[in-house]
């Protein structure tokens, strides 16, 4: 039998590339070797060169290198290896040999479609008020309708801008306090 990327048989049914050197992600290794190579660069300008915004380019420098973390990150976690059996349980991949699992799985994942079934067809449930809950959230009882409700305002005499008191249009009561700008 073939061995995972044999050479010497290129007809071998299993098709997993392997990958030697930088991994899986070359392109998060390369973007994150840029980021500390030009992140330095501008590091080390601040540092030694004499012009008026050294401690800009000192700063830029030092999070232009913070910044590549993101890539070494994505570059380690991508090339990461996790064998078929310790995913079987995070992807539902059912494991072989073990029937009862798989047999309680698919139970349980029919009763929950058909309850969830059930409640869709049946619409929103009820509570023993006699109101439900309509797409807003909001509860509705039911037979009501909704009537809009206007609210009357004071009389327009009593409505005034500030600026008319400002300008002088209108009196200020004597018992207000006055302030002013110092």
């Amino acid at each position: 039998m073939a061995e995972v990327g044999d050479k010497q048989n290129p007809d071998s049914l299993d098709t997993e590339p392997v990958f030697s050197g930088l991994g899986r992600c070359f392109c998060a290794f390369w973007l994150a070797v840029a980021f500390d190579i030009f992140g330095l660069l501008i590091l080390l300008l601040g540092v030694f060169l004499d012009i008026f915004f050294y401690d800009f380019l000192i700063y830029a420098g030092a999070i232009i290198i913070f910044l590549s973390l993101i890539w070494w990150v994505f570059w380690y976690t991508g090339n990461i290896e996790v064998p078929p059996e310790d995913l079987e349980d995070d992807v539902g991949l059912l494991k072989k040999g073990r029937a009862i699992a798989g047999v309680v799985r698919r139970f349980s994942s029919r009763l929950t479609n058909g309850i969830n079934q059930s409640f869709r067809r049946k619409g929103a449930p009820q509570s023993q008020s006699g109101t439900s809950r309509t797409k807003s959230g909001r509860s509705a009882v039911q037979g009501a309708q909704q009537v809009p409700v206007a609210f009357p305002m004071g009389s327009e005499e009593d409505v005034h801008t500030v600026s008319a008191t400002v300008e002088g249009e209108v009196p200020v009561p004597e018992n207000t306090t006055e302030t002013s700008a110092i």
